[in-house]
């Protein structure tokens, strides 16, 4: 160390006079003792002000340039030194000889810069301003297709370059992006797969990129679909397939890469994982198969992908998937629901699972977790039989098969999601079925947990689905004793409450179901229907301008229904609702205007 100090102060005169043959001396006993203790050296080197004399010894002349740039690469390993080297001014004169011919110069420049940006805002902003980036990436363009050991050294270290640059950094990122470094970095990959430290590079620098909405565009105008499959069916270690995997699950996220990773194989890739991995109790396995079989359902969220993995129901893959849902993995139970909700987004794959019997495979797995069950399984499942029961003609058939009591067995679940995907079930199970709808509407125990629901304040999805159930097992059964029981657990208010919601669908639900009421068992519900302060929530409905024609129309037939109470009807009579009303007979939608005037002759009539 005492001979470091002595070539500091040697180099500091060598570096002004630049006598070559002592300089070059002076250079290599830097690297000698940076190469022994980098830290320490870099330290010394720091203190010394030295590095202020290197940006002149980095012009495009200096016959010691490269071993300078091979100095500072070595001294910004350390994070303390990245800030001094960008205020020695060494960012410049190090873009500029990105400029050269020379592959070491490149080399050694290549690293510097890319370790002076490792980690450091001051180290990339100092790059981007000379414009470093977008001679970078048209060394890469130019050089691609070389594949000698030295250039393929040099390719790596400028894909490491670019990746320290722009990590974590959403602009400069979206700069690499704007510049055309997609389709050059998939381009290597496709020509260099043999090289493991360039490949390396690439699926890093994806995995960076793919994470950013504007590169899904680019990469889909690629083959990075192809080369990542070809790729993928090469490796045999672990780690490396989930490199890539850390790029397919940002990419798969994007509809049209979807469809290409389907055609490109990637799915028997995945069937093949899963399969030798489902017995295995290894970490590293375990964790393969569930990266594998989550990818496997991302991908069935592409309409496209799906339909073509659907194949009418005949498909292979379908078939596959179908034989998790009994297995007895719950990575594969949850992956074969999931996979089933994905495939029941339409009608026809809806209509065709459950007539070749889905739903008592469903029912079988949901069975087996009634008890301390997974709850992820469980979410799944209620997922996959809540879409199976949009079409029509599925739910008559669901009803016979069971599905409302094995939904039912969930009722006593704590778990949000769990509750929010049985609320939406049991909702589209009873629409437009009377019976069902009344069963339903009759059972004390679930009126009464809907009506605790109802007042889920923390899980607004979970209280929006109580409330429109409540009032679809109304709207549906138009059944007094359904009416009776919802009264008598509370849930009146709900309802009224429910029709101020924000959402139109949600208010138009609600006052059909109060006018049913209001029709069928008023004298019931009358006390509910006035502590909930019903008559003046109509009034304010009616007077503001922004409520929908179809909540303004429901809101009077609503009214003409209370009449027959007396406390409400003083209550109508009182708030002045003829002004209100008055004024729609002039509504520009006919049925609005319509509605006015009989409501106006009803509140004359009996005024």
């Amino acid at each position: 160390m005492d001979n470091l100090s002595d070539t500091l102060k040697k180099l500091k005169i060598t570096a002004v006079d630049k006598t070559e043959d002592s300089l070059e001396g002076c250079l290599d006993c830097l690297l000698q003792a940076l190469a022994q203790n980098n830290t320490e050296t870099s330290e010394k080197i720091q203190a010394s002000g030295i590095l202020q004399l290197f940006a002149s010894l980095l012009t495009p002349q200096s016959s010691c340039k490269v071993k300078v740039a091979n100095i500072i690469a070595e001294v910004a390993k350390n994070e303390f030194m990245r800030i001094p080297c960008v205020d020695a001014g060494l960012i410049s004169p190090l873009v500029q000889l990105l400029n050269s011919k020379d592959q070491e110069v490149l080399l050694q420049t290549g690293r510097a810069l890319g370790n002076i940006c490792y980690d450091s805002h001051e180290g990339r902003s100092a790059v981007d301003q000379a414009g470093g980036a977008q001679i970078v990436i048209d060394h890469l363009r130019s050089l691609c297709s070389i594949t000698d050991p030295a250039n393929e050294k040099l390719l790596t270290v400028f894909c490491g370059m670019l990746m320290n640059y722009s990590n974590e950094n959403d602009s400069l990122q979206a700069q690499l992006i704007n510049m055309g470094v997609i389709p050059t970095l998939v381009k290597l990959l496709g020509i260099h797969c043999q090289n493991a430290a360039l490949t390396e590079m690439c699926l890093v620098a994806f995995g960076n990129l793919a994470e950013l909405e504007s590169s899904k565009e680019q990469f889909a105008s690629t083959n990075i679909a192809e080369e990542l499959v070809k790729l993928f069916k090469k490796q045999i270690e672990h780690d490396k397939r989930e490199m890539i995997f850390e790029v397919l699950a940002p990419l798969a996220e994007n509809d049209a890469i979807k469809l290409q990773l389907v055609e490109a194989g990637l799915v028997e890739c995945l069937l093949e994982i899963v399969q030798q991995k489902v017995d295995s109790d290894k970490e590293d396995d375990i964790t393969e198969l569930k990266t594998g079989s989550d990818l496997m359902v991302l991908l069935l969220l592409g309409d496209e992908s799906m339909q073509k993995l659907f194949e009418g129901g005949k498909g292979s893959v379908f078939q596959r998937v179908l034989s998790w849902i009994p297995s007895n993995n719950h990575q594969l139970q949850l992956a074969g629901a999931l996979a089933i909700a994905n495939f029941a987004r339409n009608d026809a794959n809806c209509i065709h699972m459950v007539d070749n019997g889905i739903v008592e495979k469903l029912m079988d797995l949901l069975d087996r977790h009634v008890e301390d069950g997974n709850v992820t399984v469980q979410h799944a499942a209620l997922s996959a039989f809540r879409n199976l029961a949009i079409p029509v003609i599925n739910k008559a058939k669901m009803l016979s098969a069971g599905v409302t009591e094995a939904v039912l067995k969930f009722l006593k679940s704590e778990m949000p999601p769990v509750q929010f995907k049985l609320l939406g079930t049991l909702r589209m199970l009873i629409d437009a079925q009377a019976e069902a709808a009344e069963q339903l509407g009759k059972n004390v125990k679930l009126v009464e947990r809907l009506v605790e629901w109802c007042e889920a304040k923390d899980h607004a999805g979970v209280m929006g689905e109580s409330n429109r159930l409540l009032s679809a097992l109304i709207r549906h059964s138009k059944s007094k004793d359904v009416i009776k029981t919802i009264v008598q657990s509370g849930g009146i208010k709900h309802l009224v409450t429910m029709a101020t919601s924000e959402h139109v669908i949600m208010q138009n639900e609600a006052l059909v179901a109060l006018a049913l009421i209001a029709a069928l068992e008023l004298g019931t519900a009358e006390k509910d229907l006035e502590s909930a302060k019903l008559v003046q929530i109509l009034h304010r409905l009616l007077a503001d301008e922004r409520s929908a024609p179809e909540i303004k129309y429901n809101s009077m037939v609503l009214i003409c229904a209370l009449m027959g109470s007396e406390c409400l009807h003083k209550e109508v009579q009182d708030l002045a609702f003829l002004d209100v009303v008055s004024k729609l007979r002039s509504h520009e939608n006919k049925s609005v205007a319509q509605q006015a005037s009989l409501t106006e002759q009803r509140l004359t009539v009996e005024s």
